[in-house]
């Protein structure tokens, strides 16, 4: 396993084509606005190495015998899933923000099992393919890009039949070595923090879309890759060189567009090549796990908000007020019902035929659907709790001031006893997380991320078996299904 300063010396050795501003960046690694969320997966492997987080960061690969980070492993039991929702929830403590490696791990194991049943069914090789694959992530403990959304184009149409073809990633030729692809893949969070990019197929294809229908995996400095980074709210505070107003100064997120222009891929890293019928288990599959990863991440980030939230109150005077006591109770129960839910759909899964497990799907979409509110609330809450200051506060450099400085000082004070900078501090990442950089990561995913709202509730509709349900009723009522 790397450790974290082995991690960033590694990413400055690849040869990264991001674009931001409309100019090419000279330096990732080092970018003020990219550093923070390139912190944030550090911090994966900085408490992997950590002797009291080794077993919930670390697991014993079924693949080599070895001992690697969790963010690379394949899911052995229901424990394994718990888990994992445990070690989400411990990053957004460590973070308060989007730490991006749960899409590359949950497109490992949606990738592992569906390659399985494909083989199976086709006689092909991907299963293999990606087995030797994951082995090398597990080894060299890459951060690994899973890629799932495409930028779709005209909704009402499916993926053959747009105006412009890229719009879903697609085969353009198929070579004795390998194919040719050509598309983008779009909001894809830490692209710009990653070894590789594995990528899926965004929906379920028919056999006219089989050219889409495609999964792969590519470095992400391969000739023709390139990243336009994602602009975030308050985003260029982190270019003014101070701390107080970007609010989590030291961890952040980002997504970015990633674009394949006639990227070639070897044989070896291809997974899915014109299997149109098995897209939709992979998109299934990969969106369950993540729709479980949301009651863990979400709720590590939401117990650093509902914290500063508490402390905003102190900072304020208004800790001993009935109401403020009532909103943080109920911020707590939001939080945690999040959390159940994440543990329950993992302590439900079940064993895959390729023998990872997976997630009960029900309860996953019941997580995520949950996820889509639950935050915007509890934002709310926080914002309620810490006052009108947090948005209307003057500048750190006014606060600094030589001028003015003294007036901030004088006039943003609360509870006597609290420095006036404190109290602006814990306002900032009040700000920063619901409406900032940080809430990307937090309200704005929380809605969007794993698939919209109505992705989840198609899912309950599927997984929720009404005729069965129906016949419980009947059973109980005594009303006889053969009666005419």
């Amino acid at each position: 396993m790397m450790t974290s300063e082995q991690y960033v010396e590694s990413l400055r050795k690849m040869k990264l084509r991001v674009y931001m501003f409309g100019k090419l960046v000279e330096n990732p690694v080092d970018h003020p606005i990219i550093r923070p969320s390139l912190n944030s997966v550090a911090m994966t492997y900085t408490l992997a190495q950590m002797d009291e987080y080794k077993d919930i960061m670390t697991a014993v690969s079924n693949l080599t015998g070895e001992r690697i980070n969790r963010f690379c492993h394949l899911h052995q039991s229901p424990a394994d899933l718990v888990m994992k929702v445990k070690m989400q929830r411990l990053m957004g403590q460590k973070t308060a923000a989007c730490f991006q490696r749960c899409v590359g791990m949950d497109a490992f194991n949606a990738i592992y099992s569906t390659t399985f049943e494909m083989d199976k069914k086709h006689g092909t090789e991907y299963h293999k393919r990606f087995v030797n694959y994951l082995k090398m992530v597990q080894e060299n403990d890459w951060t690994v890009d899973g890629a799932m959304t495409d930028p779709k184009g005209d909704r009402g149409l499916s993926p053959s039949q747009q105006k412009d073809p890229d719009m879903f990633v697609h085969i353009v030729e198929k070579r004795a070595d390998g194919i040719v692809v050509r598309g983008a893949k779009a909001h894809q969070t830490g692209a710009v923090n990653s070894h590789e990019h594995l990528i899926m197929p965004t929906i379920s294809m028919k056999e006219e879309d089989k050219a889409y229908a495609v999964s792969f995996a590519i470095p992400s400095d391969a000739e023709g890759v390139f990243m336009i980074y994602g602009r975030q709210s308050c985003d260029t505070r982190k270019m003014e060189g101070t701390s107080i107003d970007v609010g989590n100064s030291l961890f952040g997120g980002h997504e970015a567009l990633v674009i394949f222009d006639n990227v070639f891929i070897p044989w070896e890293r291809v997974f899915m090549c014109e299997e149109y019928d098995f897209s939709g288990m992979m998109v299934e599959r990969f969106a369950g796990y993540h729709r479980q990863s949301y009651g863990g991440c979400k709720v590590g980030v939401g117990d650093v908000l509902i914290g500063a939230a508490a402390l905003a109150a102190d900072y304020n005077g208004a800790a001993k007020a009935s109401h403020v006591k009532d909103k943080l109770i109920e911020m707590l129960h939001l939080n945690e019902t999040l959390y159940a839910c994440g543990i329950a759909c993992s302590a439900e899964g079940t064993k895959t035929q390729a023998g990872n497990y997976q997630i009960d799907l029900l309860l996953a979409n019941v997580c995520k659907q949950n996820v889509t509110r639950y935050p915007y609330e509890i934002a709310r809450l926080a914002e309620d709790i810490a006052g009108g200051i947090m948005v209307t506060m003057p500048s750190e450099a006014d606060f600094r001031s030589p001028e003015v400085g003294k007036y901030v000082e004088k006039y943003l004070r609360g509870v006597d006893s609290v420095p006036t900078e404190d109290r602006m501090r814990v306002l900032r990442l009040i700000e920063n997380m619901t409406l900032g950089t940080a809430a990307v990561g937090y309200r704005t995913e929380s809605l969007h991320g794993a698939g919209s709202p109505q992705a989840q509730r198609i899912m309950i509709s599927r997984q929720g078996n009404l005729e069965a349900k129906k016949e419980l009723a009947k059973n109980i009522a005594r009303i006889r299904s053969d009666k005419k």
